[in-house]
């Protein structure tokens, strides 16, 4: 496993929050209502990794768009059609209801990591991306079953 540099790894896991909060708001009735008094309804329970995953997942379409700038010719034009393909999961496999769109964030963070490995395969990405990439996603995923099958 390649070294992962601080700053992302810190960022990374900090981008886990949400998830994480989500889930245990979703577990914990208590933390739920203490969240729904201090932050909002929004900011607690199942619909939290939705909302937050939607927006994760169009923000991996630009790293992706941005590794696809380091190919060239017909690599270049595929990396950049798959870049948008997680933004685009997002926005059409969103707004059902909590469960399927909880199902559907599990397969376009599991599809994203097919991505990523695609862009790694290709020398696009740094060495330490798939092990960053690996440990984010179990994680996300972990937490959106949470809300999908608790």
């Amino acid at each position: 496993m390649r070294r992962i540099p601080a700053a992302p790894l810190l960022l990374g896991l900090a981008g886990l929050i949400p998830f994480v909060w989500g889930a245990a708001t979703y577990l914990h009735d208590g933390l739920q209502a203490w969240g729904a008094a201090q932050l909002g309804p929004r900011f607690v329970g199942r619909d939290m990794p939705i909302f937050y995953g939607s927006v994760i997942l169009s923000f991996m379409s630009g790293v992706l768009w941005g590794f696809a700038t380091r190919a060239s010719r017909g690599q270049a034009a595929a990396g950049y059609a798959l870049s948008v393909l997680p933004a685009l999961w997002a926005f059409f496999m969103t707004g059902g209801g909590p469960v399927s769109d909880g199902m559907n964030l599990i397969f376009g963070f599991a599809g994203l990591l097919l991505l990523d490995a695609a862009f790694a395969h290709w020398g696009l990405t740094p060495p330490w991306w798939m092990p960053l990439r690996v440990l984010l996603t179990v994680i996300v995923i972990a937490c959106l079953a949470v809300g999908v099958f608790l």
